[in-house]
C-alpha cells in the first residue's frame, strides 16, 4: 500500500508539472453563467498597505495582496429591507462558529476580530438586524471593489432509488480508486495545488471524463445512490453541486457534493454561444437547445469534462463550504482567498434583488477572484428562474468587525 501510494504520488507531480488539471480548492463546481455585461465603471481606490503580522502570515494572492480601501459610514451603505437583513443576521449566526476557529486565508482578519460581532449576534432580534450590522461593523472594499454576481439554487429533479425503463441515469458516489494527490508536499511551488486521478498499473493517470462515465465506465461497480429520469437535469443537478431528487412516492431524497473527478470545467454556455448555437447564454437558453437536439446536445455536454460525484443528505441542506445549511437570499458563494468565510457581504449592483447583504458560507469552483460572488436563491421554480439569468455587476463592500481596517492600515 505504501508502496503504490508514494509511486503515485511521484507520478502526480511530473504529471502536474505537463500540465494536468489542477482541482478547485472548493466544493461546489460552480455554474453555468451567462457572459460577463460591459464593465461597471469606478474609480481605483488607493490600497492600504498591508499589516505587520504577529506571526509568519503570507499575503500572496490574498486580498491583502491587491489593496483594501476603507469605505464610508456603514449606514449609507446598509439597505432598509427588514427581512432580507434579518436573513443576513441568522445565516452570520450559524457561521459563527467557523468564524471563530478557521484560519482567515484572506490574511484580512484574525479569530478574536470575530469575538465581540459572533457574541452580540445571540442577543440581537431579527427585527433589529439593520442596527446590529451597523453597531458591529464596518465596510471596506478590496481591490477595486468592482463586483460580478452570478446565481445558484438547489434544483428538484425526477428521481428514483433503483433504476426503472424510465429512470435510468446513474448518480454515482465517489469511486474508492478516485485519488487526490497533495502537489505541496513534493516542491514549495506548488504548495497549495492538487491533482486528482486515479493509479493504473505504475501510472497515475487523469480520471475518467464525462464521456467515458455516461458511456458506462463506472457501471456494475455499485456507485449507484440513485437515478434521474432525465440527463439534462441531471447534468445542472452537477452545474449546482447539490440538489434533491422527487421521488415516485412523491418523497423527496436530498443529495449533496461529494467530489469531482479532477478534469477541467468548461462552461458549456459559452461555448454554445460561440459557435452560434443560442443567442443568450442562460441556464434556461441552454436548456431548450439540449433538448430540440438530444444527440448533439449530448455531444455538447461531453465537452465538459468536468464530472461530480454526490452523496446523500439527510440532514439540513444543501451545505456549503462552512459545513452548514446555506440560507436562501442571504447566502453567497465567494473566494475565500478575498472574502473571510463567514464574513457578510453588502453588494451594490443593478440588480435590485441582489443589492443587500449576504454572508459569505459558501465558495465554487467558478467562483474565483475578488469581488466575485455566486448568490443563492433557494429552491424552486423561482429560484431557477432568478438563478438561472443572474449576471449583474456593481460594487462589493466587505463588512468588518468595527477596528479592522484601522489595524490594516498600520
Amino acid at each position: 500500500m505504501r508502496r503504490w501510494g508514494v509511486l503515485a504520488a511521484m507520478t502526480a507531480l511530473s504529471f502536474a508539472l505537463a500540465g494536468c488539471t489542477v482541482i478547485p480548492e472548493s466544493g461546489r463546481p460552480g455554474g453555468e453563467r451567462m457572459p460577463p455585461p460591459r464593465p461597471y465603471p469606478r474609480p481605483t481606490p488607493t490600497p492600504l498597505p498591508p499589516p505587520s503580522p504577529t506571526g509568519p502570515v503570507s499575503t500572496e494572492g490574498t486580498a491583502l495582496s491587491i489593496g483594501v480601501t476603507p469605505g464610508p459610514d456603514i449606514d449609507t451603505l446598509l439597505p432598509r429591507d427588514k427581512a432580507r437583513l434579518a436573513d443576513a443576521l441568522r445565516a452570520f449566526r450559524t457561521s459563527c462558529p467557523s468564524l471563530m476557529r478557521r484560519a482567515d486565508t484572506s490574511a484580512l482578519t484574525q479569530t478574536s476580530d470575530w469575538q465581540n460581532a459572533c457574541s452580540a449576534a445571540a442577543s440581537w432580534s431579527d427585527d433589529q438586524a439593520r442596527e446590529f450590522f451597523r453597531r458591529n461593523f464596518e465596510a471596506v472594499q478590496v481591490g477595486d471593489g468592482k463586483a460580478y454576481a452570478t446565481g445558484y439554487y438547489e434544483p428538484e429533479i425526477a428521481g428514483c432509488r433503483t433504476q426503472t425503463s424510465t429512470c435510468q441515469e446513474p448518480i454515482y458516489r465517489r469511486p474508492d480508486n478516485l485519488v487526490d494527490i497533495d502537489l505541496g508536499l513534493f516542491s514549495d511551488g506548488l504548495k497549495g495545488k492538487t491533482i486528482r486521478g486515479k493509479v493504473d498499473g505504475q501510472k497515475f493517470i487523469p480520471y475518467d471524463d464525462r464521456a467515458q462515465i455516461t458511456s458506462g465506465s463506472l457501471a456494475g461497480r455499485g456507485l449507484e445512490i440513485a437515478y434521474a429520469k432525465d440527463p439534462i437535469e441531471l447534468f445542472f443537478l452537477e452545474v449546482q453541486g447539490s440538489g434533491r431528487l422527487r421521488l415516485p412516492d412523491g418523497s423527496v431524497m436530498r443529495v449533496g457534493y461529494a467530489g469531482q473527478n479532477g478534469r477541467d470545467y468548461t462552461g458549456i454556455g459559452k461555448l454554445m454561444k460561440d459557435r452560434g448555437l443560442i443567442q443568450a447564454g442562460s441556464m434556461q437558453d441552454i436548456m431548450s437547445y439540449l433538448r430540440s437536439h438530444p444527440v448533439e446536445g449530448r455531444a455538447i455536454m461531453n465537452e465538459n469534462r468536468s464530472y461530480v460525484f454526490f452523496r446523500e443528505l439527510t440532514g439540513a441542506g444543501p451545505l456549503g463550504a462552512l459545513g452548514i445549511a446555506v440560507t436562501a437570499r442571504a447566502t453567497v458563494a465567494a473566494d475565500p482567498k478575498f472574502v473571510p468565510l463567514g464574513a457578510p457581504v453588502l453588494l451594490s449592483v443593478d440588480r435590485a434583488e441582489v443589492s443587500s447583504v449576504w454572508v459569505a458560507q459558501d465558495t465554487g469552483g467558478a467562483i474565483k477572484g475578488s469581488n466575485r460572488f455566486d448568490t443563492f436563491w433557494g429552491a424552486g421554480s423561482e429560484a431557477r428562474t432568478i438563478a438561472g439569468g443572474m449576471s449583474t455587476r456593481g460594487s462589493a463592500w466587505l463588512l468588518l468587525p468595527i477596528g479592522t481596517a484601522a489595524r490594516l492600515s498600520r
